[in-house]
Order: structure tokens, then sequence, then C-alpha cells
């Protein structure tokens, strides 16, 4: 496993992130130990979660399964930088107020939940999973200095963030000598490069570390139209990239993306991964295994070195928008 510092921290983390939102919904506790086991054997020491993964009445399950395997004892914590998120909604029907979002007595109410869940007395980077646009950041540092006093709380990251929330927080914090965000989770992969006109230059402006979500784009960068040919394809008739496909124009792209890669004797998924692990200010992608199989595949991406005519051509099938303000300033 490769390592590298998280943005401008000296926390040092593994160049592929374990994603966790499957633990409990599609994989059972005892796969899903398995899965931590593997990934922790590997070197990846990067595990992200979200208090609302497990979804609907089962909210907080994923958390739960994490805990009940840090629990199994051992040196998982000391090895672990652990990584969740807060801001949706907790309850079942019919929101209460101040049970979802970024204010103080929310922050306060589920760090304590998570921590919880976890059985851990502290989070290495607490993630503020979307933006408050009713709660100022005044009142959100001022919560989360509380909980680094406690030590339960490191670091604190965002996601979904667009460009001008990362500076308008770390500006923020920078007034009254705060660290600020040292991480940001944004949708980025080959297919959807939009992150590269705002957020990925507002993280690299301030040092977080780019941690990109999604990175086949629901599976249409892992081999969708081979798949399909042989009986499989996207495992969801309604996903993402069952969605996309019916475009022809993005039929053809992806086509080219695995005739390209069929050339060179590459695996698409892999590829996939790897593409963002040569992009500016990305920290490491996280991946969402279901098996331990599709872990395996994830560890080889770190050890792939595509060409500059690969990644050439990549450009040319899946251009981004250009570097910023020029790219839509003139």
């Amino acid at each position: 496993m490769k390592y590298t510092q998280l943005g401008r921290t000296g926390l040092q983390v593994s160049r592929i992130v374990l994603g966790t939102m499957n633990f409990g919904p599609q994989t059972d506790e005892t796969a899903s130990h398995a899965i931590m086991d593997a990934a922790l054997d590997a070197g990846i020491n990067f595990f992200d979660t979200a208090n609302v993964y497990g979804w609907g009445e089962n909210k907080g399950r994923t958390e739960e399964i994490i805990g009940s395997w840090l629990a199994r004892g051992g040196d998982r914590r000391d090895k672990t930088v652990l990584a969740t998120k807060l801001n949706g909604h907790m309850g079942v029907g019919d929101p209460w107020p101040n049970h979802h979002k970024l204010s103080a007595v929310n922050i306060r109410r589920s760090v304590e939940a998570s921590l919880r869940r976890l059985g851990t007395d502290y989070i290495d980077v607490y993630q503020f999973h979307h933006v408050d646009r009713l709660t100022p950041f005044e009142e959100i540092w001022q919560a989360i200095d509380v909980l680094i006093t406690q030590g339960k709380v490191l670091y604190a990251g965002s996601s979904n963030f667009p460009g001008y929330k990362i500076a308008q927080a770390n500006e923020i914090a920078a007034r009254t000598g705060r660290v600020g965000l040292v991480s940001e989770q944004c949708l980025y992969n080959l297919a959807e490069r939009r992150a590269e006109m705002e957020v990925v230059p507002a993280a690299r402006e301030y040092g977080l570390g780019v941690i990109p979500w999604s990175p086949l784009h629901g599976g249409m960068l892992g081999g969708i139209l081979r798949k399909e040919r042989e009986g499989g394809g996207s495992r969801s008739k309604g996903g993402i990239a069952a969605q996309s496909l019916t475009d022809p124009a993005v039929r053809a792209r992806v086509q080219a993306y695995e005739d390209l890669l069929a050339k060179h004797d590459l695996d698409p998924g892999e590829t996939a991964l790897a593409w963002l692990l040569t992009r500016p200010g990305v920290t490491g992608p996280i991946v969402g295994p279901r098996t331990a199989e599709q872990l395996d595949a994830a560890l080889r991406a770190v050890e792939l070195d595509l060409s500059d005519e690969v990644l050439t051509a990549l450009d040319d099938i899946f251009p981004g928008p250009g570097p910023s303000p020029e790219a839509f300033a003139w």
C-alpha cells in the first residue's frame, strides 16, 4: 500500500479509502468484518462511513457493524483512521427540528451517537455530509472546538461542498486561528469531472485532501458494456450507470473507453481508480466493496502505472472542463 498526507495535515492515510456504505444493506456483518480485516491486512488504514448509512429504519447500522469489528480487539483502532459524517436526518418519518443539519446542538447529539455506535472514544475525521445554508460557520467551528478540546474529534472535513463554501469555511476558521477543513469528499471520476472547475481548485488552494466518491460512476467505468455482453451489467436497473447508457453519446464514450483499455490489456475498474490517483490534490478514492474480490481489484489499482499514451487517450474520451476560470470565463 502507498500512503500520503491528508491535505495539509501530518496525518498519513492510505491511497485507497475503504467505503462502508454497503455494510448492512448489501453486505452482512460477518462479510463486512472479513472485508475490513482484509483491508487492514493489505495496508488500508483509512475507513469512511456516515451516521445515516444503513438507511431507512436501519440508519446507524453501518457504524454499529464497524463498532462490532473494532470491539474484536487487537490493535484495530490504533491502526485505523476512522472518518464518519453528519448532517442527514436520523429519525424515521417526519423530521424533528434539530435532528439534522449542522447546528451546534445536532453536532453534539450526532457525535455522541456515532461514538456509541462505533464503540470508540474519538473520531479521526468528522465530516459535514452536506452544506447547511442556515447555520453560520462561526457556530459550526465553535461546536467542533468543543469536541476537539474534549478529545472526541481530531480533524474536520466536508463532503459535497461547492468551492465557495470550502473557501468560506476556511476563511472563517483562519480568522480565529482554527485549522478548518482538512478534506473534501466529492463526486469525481473520469465521467464526472465538474469538480475540476471549482471544488478541486478550492481544495488545493486551502490544503484539503480530495477524496472522490463513486470513482466508477455507479459502475459505468467498471466494464459495464462487456458485462452486458456476458449477461451481467449494472446491479440496479435504475442506477446511474443504467440510466446514463440510454444516451447514445454516453454509450459511445463508454464503448471507446472499454475498447481503449482492451487494446492495452487494462481492466476498466482498476484503470478508473488509477486515473484518479494521478490527479493533483487527490488523496485517494473511496471504494465500497461488497465482496473481498472487489477489494482485491481496488488494491491492484494502487500499483498500476498508466502510460502517457493512455492518459492522453482517456482525456480525449472523457475531456475535463479545463482550468478555472478560463473554462467558463473566456
